[in-house]
């Protein structure tokens, strides 16, 4: 079982002056636009547990924090550093939202669409062509929503998205030389 810290736990550390390794598992593009000041971007989609341990410069016996928008990545991100035998690392509840909201000092970029929100405009997209394909130009096309529908429900029960992550790697969510394909 993956530890958890509160924000307000995390910001008591920061306060205290305790050097805290964290990293934020987001999209570079959700990253840009608001993170903790503490915070490094190793996205989820490209998180390599040995390099991120190996690129530390706390102390091995220190705890490496790991934090996303609102937990459930942290927590993905938290079982790939145990998978690869890092045992010490803490996933911080909440995610930067609850951070935030906690008074931890978060530095704000440009706005940008979220994730969830771009997962929500291309599966209701694919619902909707795919009902009026299946109506209109043969009904086997009607699976293509079903299969949309599936995903969703399959995303709800393992708390994991399929086209999340496929759009997770998509230019507009990338960042490259400091700039973001789509502002």
């Amino acid at each position: 079982m993956t530890a958890t810290i509160t924000p307000q736990e995390l910001r008591e550390l920061c306060q205290a002056g305790k050097r805290i390794d964290l990293i934020d598992v987001r999209t570079p593009v959700e990253f840009r636009e608001l993170h903790l000041a503490e915070a490094r971007n190793v996205p989820l989609d490209q998180l390599d547990p040995a390099a991120v341990i190996a690129a530390r410069k706390s102390e091995s016996g220190q705890p490496l924090y790991v934090i996303c928008k609102s937990g459930s990545r942290g927590q993905m991100a938290c079982t790939k550093f145990e998978a690869a035998g890092f045992a010490n690392v803490v996933n911080v509840a909440g995610g930067t939202l609850a951070c935030e909201q906690a008074g931890l000092n978060v530095v704000r970029g440009k706005k940008a669409m979220s994730l969830e929100r771009q997962v929500r405009i291309a599966a209701g997209a694919m619902v909707a062509m795919g009902t009026a394909l299946g109506a209109f130009v043969h009904p086997y096309l009607l699976g293509l929503p079903a299969f949309v529908g599936c995903g969703l429900v399959f995303a709800g029960i393992t708390d994991t998205c399929g086209m999340g992550m496929i759009l997770a790697r998509m230019p507009w969510n990338q960042c490259r030389d400091g700039t973001c394909a789509i502002p």
